[in-house]
């Protein structure tokens, strides 16, 4: 009997442990289903996910033809071209320094009416500004007093000739007389010279008299040709020194184009060169012929300077902005070109749109050498081959929208 209790704590301990043990096989063998589950579904999902990206890859884009007219969709036959080889240019529009003017008055004085403002369209010969002088007062004033004493000595130099020759008057006297004459139209002549200088005409200077009605001190600053005013440095008011710079003016007619040259590239830049300039301000383009490079180097920037000369009847190349300039140095056959508006990039991979039987599926290309509008096919598209050259865009947002479970075109 005793032993009989004895016993009893020691199954009861047995019993305990057995459970324990039963108890954490079952835990370990639901967890173990658990994980297996758990990577069966990531397994499933990442194939779903594959799945559905070689789908996306070889869907077909189904188009009618009126949506294709709609969509701007171009179709054309992979086939040979010639590739131009080009090098880019940065330049800048610069006036042409034959046509540019910095009017200054030649003479000192002050500024009594102002004409022209910043943008004004001039004329040549037209006033700009007027200003007082009165040191072209005192020119004038020379001018005609030398006048008068030229009508005085020669009437002096005729009486003593008359009577010199009546043997009235002395040899000396008569030499004396033309002497005097010679001397005053000399002094006529540098003082209407003076007045020349600062742009009167032989008429204006020749007709100048002390009773004009007009003062002597007016001076007026004139256009020395048609053009646009692109600096002022006149107020009313001010004084100007005779070397003062009062207006700019420039005919922008015609203007410049100055390229810078790199040294890579000096080897195929020359005279007699056609070259496309561009702006992106105001989607600017046009044609040109280089007329000028540049015998030597600027020290400071190793480079050198081509010159374009381009006609500017609206005025829309302004000097100061900043253009581009492709140059053709080379053109080569290639056996597959295509321009870049066919090309599509996803992940890194370049694509085209292929026509086929059921409508427009992607077709992955490796491309060699390009210019600023097309690109040579290396493999992934047949000569012969219909693909689009325009509009592929639009077919790319159509295979998006059918990934993304939308209503397009794609299946």
């Amino acid at each position: 009997m005793e032993m009989k209790k004895k016993m009893q704590p020691f199954t009861i301990a047995f019993i305990g442990i057995f459970l324990a043990l039963a108890a954490g096989c079952q835990s370990n063998e639901g967890g173990s289903r658990s994980t297996t589950d758990h990577d069966e579904n990531v397994q499933n999902e990442q194939a779903e996910h594959d799945e559905h990206g070689e789908d996306e890859e070889g869907q077909t884009v189904h188009l009618s033809e009126e949506e294709m007219e709609a969509f701007g969709i171009e179709i054309a036959a992979a086939g040979p071209g010639k590739l131009k080889v080009q090098i880019s240019l940065p330049g800048e529009v610069t006036t042409d320094p034959s046509r540019l003017a910095h009017i200054v008055p030649q003479v000192a004085g002050v500024i009594r009416k102002v004409r022209k403002e910043i943008g004004d369209r001039v004329i040549r010969g037209e006033v700009m500004a007027i200003l007082d002088s009165r040191e072209l007062s005192d020119l004038k004033s020379v001018f005609l007093v030398a006048k008068e004493q030229v009508t005085l000595t020669e009437t002096t130099f005729q009486r003593e000739e008359r009577l010199w020759k009546q043997s009235v008057s002395s040899e000396r006297v008569y030499l004396e007389a033309k002497q005097a004459l010679a001397k005053a139209r000399i002094e006529l002549e540098a003082a209407g010279q003076k007045l020349h200088a600062l742009g009167f005409s032989e008429e204006y200077v020749h007709n100048l008299s002390f009773h004009q009605g007009v003062p002597f001190t007016r001076y007026e600053i004139t256009a020395p040709f048609d053009g646009t005013v692109i600096n002022k440095h006149t107020t009313l008011g001010e004084a100007l020194t005779e070397d003062a710079e009062a207006f700019t003016v420039a005919d922008l007619s015609i203007v410049w184009v100055s390229l810078t040259v790199y040294q890579k590239d000096l080897p195929y830049v020359h005279n007699g060169q056609p070259v496309i300039i561009s702006s992106k301000q105001g989607n600017l383009k046009t044609d040109g012929i280089i007329s000028f490079v540049s015998p030597i180097l600027f020290e400071e920037t190793r480079t050198a300077t081509a010159r374009v000369v381009l006609n500017n009847p609206e005025g829309l190349w302004r000097p100061g902005l900043f253009v581009n300039a492709m140059i053709t140095v080379e053109e080569t056959m290639v056996p597959l070109l295509v321009p870049k508006t066919a090309l599509m990039t996803m992940d890194e991979e370049t694509f085209v749109f292929v026509r086929t039987a059921d409508g427009f599926e992607l077709d992955p290309v490796k491309v060699g050498r390009k210019n600023g509008t097309h690109v040579e096919i290396i493999s992934g598209l047949e000569e012969g081959q219909l693909y689009v050259s325009s509009g592929s865009f639009t077919l790319k947002s159509e295979l998006e929208k059918a990934s993304f479970g939308g209503e397009g075109h794609a299946h």
